[in-house]
């Protein structure tokens, strides 16, 4: 069975980031893909920031990363690129920590003005982690995506369509490099 953990960079489970990762999480489910969130808000934030490789926390994250056939890497952007929450973390990745996985980009801006810091921002660091099998992604702007009063999200139809697209090329692309789906 394809496994795929996705990274989430958003400083709290209350973004709106949510919306996406819970999406591609029931998505890929249902196609019989197993997935596991990283939270990386929720790793100890002296770890992260120390760049603590014995932290247990810490290794049992880059142990999942390991582990899976592809990353779903998502971020809200800040000051035209990444969270530095996940920058800390794919700080401690191995030098080629993404070598042979399928990598989807996932990210949400408050405007569209934010959307090149996909390809200027955060591609460049997943190709220089190894990555080579990086797909196009998928930019969301803050206000596709509602927040109930109770948490749940409602994705925008547009968004839906993208992110359906995207997750398919990601199911294809682990079926064409030989990765079990079921």
């Amino acid at each position: 069975m394809s496994h795929v953990v996705i990274i989430a960079g958003a400083p709290s489970k209350r973004s709106r980031l949510t919306g996406l990762t819970d999406y591609s999480t029931r998505t890929l489910s249902k196609a019989g893909i197993s997935v596991e969130v990283i939270q990386v808000a929720d790793l100890p934030a002296e770890d992260l920031v120390k760049a603590r490789f014995d932290s247990p926390a810490v290794q049992d994250a880059l142990s999942i990363v390991e582990a899976a056939d592809a990353v779903i890497v998502a971020t809200p952007v800040y000051k035209a690129s990444y969270s530095g929450v996940l920058k800390l973390f794919l700080d401690l990745l191995p030098q080629e920590g993404l070598r042979g996985k399928v990598a989807l980009p996932l990210v949400i801006g408050g405007s569209i003005a934010h959307l090149l810091a996909m390809d200027y921002a955060l591609k460049p660091v997943l190709a220089a982690l190894g990555g080579r099998h990086i797909l196009g992604g998928v930019y969301a702007v803050d206000q596709a995506i509602e927040r109930s009063e109770a948490g749940a999200f409602t994705l925008a139809a547009d968004i839906t369509s993208r992110l359906d697209r995207a997750l398919e090329e990601l199911i294809l692309t682990l079926d064409k490099h030989g990765i079990t789906i079921h």
